[in-house]
């Protein structure tokens, strides 16, 4: 298929900056089968089944934005440049890939100074990124990041304004665990305490499981025809009892709904043909139509970009003629779109 089959034209004001208020506010597009309603998040309950089970994603956002200073002594004496690191991912040898700007104003060896605590040092390039140690680890290092970062907001919500204190909690879940993602599982951020009290006296079920998104969620796909896109490897965990539950409820006849890309591409990453089987490491799952799906039952997620690797998910999970109607739908009905935006709940009914 071809990249086109997924583009759309988004009105810029759709673009939600700010999260509903309270979480379970915001509006729901249900689409099931051929029908489409419109609801809110707070109407879920009613929509699942006792002994259904949402899977959802405790991966952790760090405030992987910083901002610092580099300092320089030459023939001009002291100088100083203005130096922003976006942390990507962690690597095996304790440093972190990151976008640096601007990266050829800092030289290997060179440290930039985020805050009294917290500094780092550029240790190489590589695909055009920084390379970078820090001064601090573990406990040491978290507490300092805290304290110096910000949320690394979406390009499209930061291009409109910049993170603030109130991202810190917005653009976490209700049940953020596990530190290591630079992006937000965002249609988790929907759930609120009142919400998650009615699903369970609804008898409807969670597990947790874990995918750290990375930043390469919102890499643009440059390939016209899409089977040549490779997908950025993200690291995911199912443990043994998040396995044994899901099989349970599919044994038992529910269904087993995903709330969020990131959680279905991880179930999906550890599926086989004999139920969910647990699972440790990277994935690189790439959904496109014609993809069989052999854990989800539907799909809990937001409004995604044209043209993105989401848009060939939700299209896999629907049809590809069917998100074009939902889309159009959604855009009709000004809902709002991306990580702050509105949700929808995509169950594609029997096949």
């Amino acid at each position: 298929m071809k990249l086109s089959d997924f583009d759309f034209d988004l009105p810029e004001d759709r673009i939600a900056l700010r999260p509903a208020r309270p979480r379970s506010s915001a509006r729901m597009l249900v689409a099931e089968g051929d029908h489409i309603r419109d609801l809110r998040v707070s109407d879920l309950p009613g929509l699942l089944n006792p002994g259904d089970r949402l899977v959802l994603n405790d991966t952790k956002v760090i405030p992987a934005r910083l901002s610092g200073l580099r300092h320089r002594s030459g023939e001009a004496g002291e100088t100083a440049a203005r130096i922003e690191v976006t942390l990507l991912e962690p690597r095996a040898d304790g440093t972190w890939s990151a976008l640096v700007k601007p990266l050829k104003k800092l030289r290997e060896g060179e440290v930039v100074v985020f805050s009294p605590d917290l500094s780092a040092t550029l240790e190489g390039r590589e695909d055009g990124q920084g390379i970078v140690r820090f001064n601090l680890t573990g406990e040491d290092f978290d507490a300092a990041l805290a304290a110096a970062g910000a949320m690394p907001l979406p390009p499209y919500i930061a291009a409109l304004r910049a993170p603030d204190e109130a991202d810190k909690t917005d653009y976490q879940t209700l049940w953020a665990k596990r530190q290591g993602a630079v992006a937000a599982p965002t249609a988790s951020l929907h759930f609120d305490a009142d919400l998650m009290a009615a699903l369970v006296a609804r008898g409807v079920q969670f597990t947790h499981v874990t995918l750290h998104v990375g930043a390469g969620t919102f890499l643009p796909v440059k390939v016209d025809d899409i089977s040549q896109h490779k997908m950025h490897a993200e690291w995911g965990q199912v443990t043994p009892q998040a396995a044994e539950e899901i099989n349970a409820t599919r044994k038992a006849g529910g269904r087993v709904i995903p709330v969020g890309t990131t959680a279905l591409r991880l179930i999906e990453s550890a599926a086989t043909d004999a139920g969910l089987a647990p699972w440790e490491g990277p994935t690189d799952i790439f959904i496109t139509p014609g993809f069989r799906f052999r854990i989800a039952g539907g799909l809990m997620t937001n409004f995604h970009l044209p043209k993105s690797t989401l848009m060939m998910l939700v299209s896999a999970l629907m049809g590809v003629e069917r998100i074009k109607t939902i889309y159009t739908h959604a855009i009709t009905e000004n809902y709002r779109f991306f990580s702050y935006g509105d949700a929808s709940l995509l169950l594609p009914g029997p096949t």
